[in-house]
């Protein structure tokens, strides 16, 4: 429940080295003599260009940490100076929403970038940043971004040593039919709903409303996904204000204390981002409390506010996701399981034919890729194995699903450290035990109609003949291969009309 897997301590690597990029950030504007404000405006960006930067490369992410000045200073200038404005500083703001989430079409890098532009727009809100301070907030969120750089690209280069994965691509399509068009207007939406309720609640923190429907909808894709991720911020944010209540009230804004706690909420939110949103949530709300306790604002009635105008943006974004341009949860499951299969086919293929000498046949870049796969895959199936999910067959399905291709990716990765063996020996047997995962593959990815008139039409003599017992490592991969996705057949072929229908 508390302590998660961390391989080769990446995630501690990671949260550790943010704390001293934040830390460095938020020193230099001290030490260049500028406001509290824009301290915490440089925090903030160094915190921000070290969490949502994961282009593939270190250069990629050279590139896109250099860009976020190009995103974030303009957007910066608009909000300060429209921030007495208000009908024109909403319209702004909801159209930064829209091209933000529009943005992630172009990857990891229009992603951070309109997180960042977006970001800066909430920043100002929450700072009560005026015209008169925009270049101090320019010297600080430059000042930021270097010390961020210099941090991760000189002092601290993790990625040097261990590549960052690169994060598998959503299938494009055109139009509506493309994801991120529709989670653009679904975000759009949903933010213009909840910056309406939440300045009803409160002229002056009506933002975090917003702030909470916008991050409900990053690295989500379907309306299941987007559900389950609005009741985690709701849990986190509620037991951070618990927290806040017996934390950040007491300090009152001492210092020392509060850039102490500070941290160890900056180290919270690296270390638990990855497996739990709720953690995560708790720490950057008892953050969110330090900082206002520094601005000398923070009272119990503040906290209060802050859970109302979270669940503002909460049922917002899940309102959004069911009315407006609906993803579903089964299409989004079937699209990563299917490209999950398909890389075990893949890679299946490639190991074989790496054993049968082949000097350009390499199968460990796909089974990188698998382990990506089946990371989306988890998430997408999330909704359905959440344990307030009601509906107990899929529930169990999905559970099933999820253990079969572990169990596969166990399998390709034995493969593939079999076929990088320089000594190892082809067996004439690989090349048969090949087809026959490709084979079980394809009829996991065929319709049912389909797999029913190519059994009529399948010569007698052409039936697939019954995996023989395993004789070396390589087959014994292969069949176990054919044993798994075997096994898969029943999970994924209900009597609904695709895998987990309806969730």
């Amino acid at each position: 429940m508390f302590v998660a897997p961390d391989p080769g301590r990446a995630r501690l690597r990671n949260a550790s080295r943010a704390v001293i990029g934040v830390a460095l950030a938020v020193a230099v504007a001290e030490l260049c003599g500028l406001s509290l404000v824009a301290s915490i405006t440089g925090g903030l960006a160094a915190l921000l260009a070290l969490f949502t930067v994961t282009d593939s490369t270190v250069r990629a992410q050279r590139v896109t940490t250099a860009l976020l000045p190009a995103a974030g200073f303009p957007v910066l200038a608009l909000a300060t100076t429209l921030h007495g404005v208000p009908l024109a500083r909403d319209a702004v703001f909801v159209a930064v929403v829209f091209a933000g989430v529009y943005a992630r079409r172009w990857g990891a890098r229009g992603h951070a970038l309109g997180i960042f532009a977006f970001m800066n727009f909430f920043i100002t809100q929450f700072l009560h940043a005026r015209p008169g301070q925009l270049p101090e907030l320019y010297a600080a969120v430059a000042l930021a971004l270097l010390s961020a750089g210099a941090v991760r690209f000189v002092l601290w280069p993790i990625e040097r040593r261990v590549p960052p994965a690169a994060v598998p691509p959503a299938p494009p399509g055109t139009g509506l039919a493309r994801p991120t068009t529709r989670q653009a207007f679904q975000a759009t939406a949903a933010c213009a709903v909840a910056l309406g309720i939440g300045q009803a609640l409160s002229e002056d923190r009506w933002y975090w409303a917003v702030g909470t429907t916008w991050w409900i909808f990053v690295n989500t894709t379907s309306r299941g996904e987007t559900l389950v991720r609005g009741f985690r911020r709701v849990v986190g944010t509620v037991f951070g204000i618990g927290a806040g209540l017996l934390i950040a009230i007491p300090l009152n804004g001492a210092p020392a204390p509060t850039a102490a706690l500070v941290a160890l909420c900056v180290f919270g939110i690296f270390y638990t981002a990855a497996v739990s949103y709720s953690w995560m949530m708790l720490a950057v709300t008892v953050m969110a409390g330090l900082l206002y306790g520094l601005l000398g604002v923070l009272d119990p009635g503040l906290l209060v506010l802050r859970l109302e105008q979270t669940a503002v943006g909460a049922v917002c974004a899940g309102l959004a996701v069911i009315l407006v341009l609906p993803v579903t949860t089964h299409a989004t499951n079937d699209m990563w399981i299917q490209r999950a299969l398909r890389c075990v086919r893949t890679c299946t293929a490639e190991a074989a034919a790496r054993l049968a000498g082949s000097p350009v046949a390499d199968p460990a870049p796909h089974a990188a890729e698998l382990e990506l796969f089946l990371g989306r895959v988890r998430l997408s199936l999330a909704p359905l194995v959440h344990p307030l999910s009601p509906y107990r067959g899929r529930k169990a399905r999905a559970r099933r699903v999820l253990a079969l291709l572990d169990e596969c990716a166990v399998e390709v990765r034995g493969l593939v450290s079999v076929a990088a063996d320089p000594d190892a020996s082809h067996d004439a047997r690989l090349a048969a035990a090949c087809w026959r995962v490709e084979a079980a593959v394809e009829a996991l990815l065929t319709p049912e109609a389909e797999r029913a008139v190519e059994a009529e039409l399948r010569p007698a003599g052409a039936a697939v003949n019954p995996a023989r017992p395993a004789s070396g490592p390589a087959l014994a991969h292969l069949h176990g291969l054919e044993r798994l996705l075997a096994q898969l057949d029943g999970p994924l072929r209900s009597a609904s009309r695709s895998p987990l229908v309806g969730a």
